[in-house]
């Protein structure tokens, strides 16, 4: 945990320079009453911006509060601090400690990060003082004035890997996700290993204060504790060098199972036809919203007249909370009357997006939303449905807001704006009101966000950027423009986010469409609107990503495979209607690669599509739930491992109850907790909670958090988008699989 990340938020005007990123800087001296040393690290840099991670370590004498000071040689500005309050004059800066690491003894370091300003140059500053003390790195020379302490007690410790630098993609700096599911007489402990843990790292373990493993755990990050009490208390703590690092936050107890997050229902309502509706929790996202490195949750309340885009009739208010694992509310956001409910309406995006840290949560809002903190977009008066329950008029907003606080942080006009109902394919809104939304990596370093509309016939995507507080357009495509209509008709009921191309950056991947990270078409097979799609490296035996996708045109094959980078189909099964439900992923060791299969077509296919045998009994979605890397299959509220003869019966989620009618899907799954297994999310049926559960079963698979792979982690954030589907991330895992790529990241 890292309960004083963000103390300070100081702002300074920001201006465009050009710099090359990874400049590392180590300033070292010493002065007569204190010694000290400082690494100073630029970790990544922008266009007038950069991060950096600062780490002072006391050579001295014990201090108990301390201020670091330097100057700025070429007009740099701090703009935004964590774990420091920094304040700055001038050229000088002073970083103070803050209540969490104000003691450095002996031999103790603190650490601190900031983002900053720049304008020509960003060079590293020459000198550093502690306490008015220039650090040289070389302890003092005389005695101590204060006897040594008989121990080294280190209030801030080391962290387990070094400050990163040559990380490329922004991604959250986690906790240990700590979590003790009860597993038969004993409690299976499991926690996270970081993407920047790769090697190097082992761990103990501790049921209170007994050390519970005999040596250091350098395998899977679990731990079967037989024998041991139910509701046992866990901490966790990494081992690096043979010396053992600080501990972990207590465990989650998932006493029988799963925990409950409980919730606040909204209160019910009625239309102005006046029809009574309630409310029942829908899809969820998580993102780290206060910056303390575990995850809160981000839910959507659906009204129980939620509406498909061809059913008319009037809906109630949409609401999206804010929660934390403990079932603490921090906020919730009233969408108004201007937003219609309904799977293909609101899209919700939670994800760090200024690389501050902290999440930010966005989504199309409209007049009469009222943010977390009571602000309201527009006029509260307006009302702009039509007899048919359908909005069709007037001003249509996109917001990004605090995640902290629910406050608006930025506010601009949605594009693409809707012109001309009739324009997208029908004059009653069905096909003009067809939303989705993603995050993807454009840049290869930092992401953006992505929201779309229409997939029938006109599709159009706008990228934007939120950074220093705005959100401002990075492109828009669209497929009425000159070159691109390829991509119209070609848009699924959800999306994906890939680098299909190899290069660093991602695209959207628009059903049978996929643009590039620059916004221009890098492909279309243009085979058509469908249902479900995955993309992943489902064939391990050749290079990059493959696209498993089912279609709606009865002319087109019901369903195909094919190469990512260049759209070629490598095999396809026969037309045979809408093909409504596929599935693609290793769920079967007798086979390598992943397995595909369909509503439409018999028999599970290899990665050269070739029947195999029997289909499963599900195609709906997936999760990694037992010991071994094969997947597991999850539809409504059970998980079953496939079977030659049959599935069998892992989970039965008891008391719960899946969305999105007979999608049945969860409210979420992924790596939210604990190892690299997925857990799942589920509203209890009275919808006053929601339900994580988490495996019982041990691996002995040693994978870093998969909410470290940049495709895993931007999958579970467009997850809620319309028809949801599993997420995958940008390397195979299943049976025979290699050791997973170290990722290419630095920590936020």
């Amino acid at each position: 945990m890292h309960p004083s990340r963000h103390r300070l938020i100081l702002l300074a005007a920001t201006t465009a320079a050009t710099v090359v990123a990874g400049t590392l800087g180590t300033v070292t001296a010493s002065a007569a009453a204190v010694g000290c040393r400082v690494d100073y690290q630029i970790t990544n840099q922008w266009q007038g911006g950069f991060g950096a991670n600062v780490t002072v370590t006391n050579l001295g004498d014990p201090v108990n509060g301390w201020a670091l000071t330097w100057s700025y040689p070429a007009g740099q500005q701090v703009t935004q601090a964590w774990n420091t309050a920094v304040t700055q004059s001038g050229a000088q800066v002073t970083a103070r400690n803050v209540d969490h690491n104000v003691a450095l003894a002996t031999n103790g370091s603190a650490s601190f990060g900031f983002n900053g300003s720049w304008t020509g140059s960003n060079p590293v500053p020459s000198s550093f003082a502690l306490n008015g003390t220039t650090c040289t790195g070389a302890p003092p020379t005389e005695e101590p004035t204060t006897p040594p302490p008989t121990t080294p007690p280190p209030t801030t410790p080391p962290p387990t890997t070094p400050p990163p630098s040559a990380g490329v993609v922004q991604m959250e700096n986690l906790d240990r996700g700590l979590v003790s599911v009860r597993s038969g007489s004993g409690n299976l402990v499991s926690w996270r290993l970081l993407g920047t843990e790769t090697s190097g790292v082992a761990f103990n373990l501790y049921r209170g204060t007994t050390r519970v493993n005999a040596s250091p755990i350098t395998g899977a990050t679990n731990y079967l504790d037989s024998g041991a009490a139910a509701g046992s208390a866990y901490t966790v703590r990494a081992v690096v060098g043979g010396a053992e690092q600080a501990a972990s936050a207590p465990a989650l107890q998932f006493g029988a199972g799963y925990l409950d997050v409980p919730l606040q229902v909204p209160a019910g309502g009625s239309t102005p036809s006046g029809e009574s509706y309630s409310y029942s929790a829908s899809d969820a996202s998580v993102g780290d919203l206060n910056g303390d490195g575990s995850y809160e949750i981000v839910l959507k309340w659906e009204p129980s007249n939620a509406k498909d885009n061809s059913q008319s009739g009037y809906t109630g208010n949409v609401y999206v909370d804010a929660y934390t694992l403990t079932g603490t509310r921090l906020w919730r956001v009233d969408l108004g009357r201007n937003i219609r409910a309904g799977a293909h309406y609101t899209q919700f995006q939670v994800y760090d997006y200024d690389g501050d840290g902290r999440a930010e949560v966005a989504m199309k809002t409209a007049d009469g939303t009222r943010s977390g903190t009571g602000q309201l977009i527009g006029s509260s008066s307006a009302d702009y449905r039509n007899s048919s329950g359908y909005v069709l008029s007037g001003p249509e907003y996109l917001t990004m807001f605090n995640g902290q606080t629910g406050a608006i942080a930025s506010t601009v006009s949605y594009d693409p704006p809707r012109g001309t109902v009739s324009s997208w394919g029908d004059s009653y809104g069905n096909r003009v009101d067809r939303f989705l939304a993603g995050t993807a990596y454009l840049d290869g370093r930092r992401p953006s966000l992505i929201m779309a509309r229409g997939y029938y016939t006109r599709a159009v995507i706008a990228a934007w950027d939120f950074r220093n507080g705005t959100l401002t357009r990075r492109w828009t495509f669209d497929s009425n423009s000159s070159g691109n209509g390829a991509a119209a008709g070609q848009g699924n009921h959800q999306l994906s986010v890939a680098d299909v191309d190899a290069d660093g950056r991602q695209e959207i991947v628009y059903g049978a469409a996929t643009i590039d990270d620059n916004g221009r078409l890098l492909h279309s097979t243009g085979n058509g609107h469908g249902d479900a799609m995955h993309v992943g490296d489902l064939d391990p035996g050749r290079a990059g990503l493959e696209v498993f996708k089912v279609d709606e045109d009865g002319s087109k094959p019901s369903s195909y495979f094919a190469d990512a980078r260049t759209g070629q189909v490598l095999w396809s099964t026969p037309a045979s209607g809408d093909n409504g439900r596929g599935v693609s992923a290793d769920i079967w060791a007798g086979s390598p690669g992943a397995e595909s299969w369909s509503s439409a077509v018999a028999g599970l296919a290899n990665t050269r599509g070739q029947n195999v045998g029997r289909k499963p009994s599900s195609a709906n979605f997936l999760a990694w739930w037992d010991g071994d890397p094969v997947r597991e299959l999850l539809d409504g509220t059970k998980i079953d491992k496939y079977g030659t003869g049959g599935e069998t019966r892992l989970l039965d989620g008891s008391g719960v109850a899946s969305n999105n009618g007979t999608k049945s899907t969860p409210a979420l799954s992924g790596d939210i907790l604990g190892d690299w297994r997925e857990e799942v999310i589920w509203r209890t049926t009275d919808s006053r909670a929601l339900r994580i559960y988490s495996t019982p079963t041990p691996t002995s698979t040693r994978i870093y958090t998969l909410m470290h792979d940049p495709q895993y982690r931007v999958a579970i954030a467009w997850q809620n988008t319309a028809y949801n589907q599993p997420p995958h991330p940008g390397f195979f895992i299943g049976n025979g699989m290699g050791t997973p790529p170290t990722p290419d990241i630095h920590l936020r």
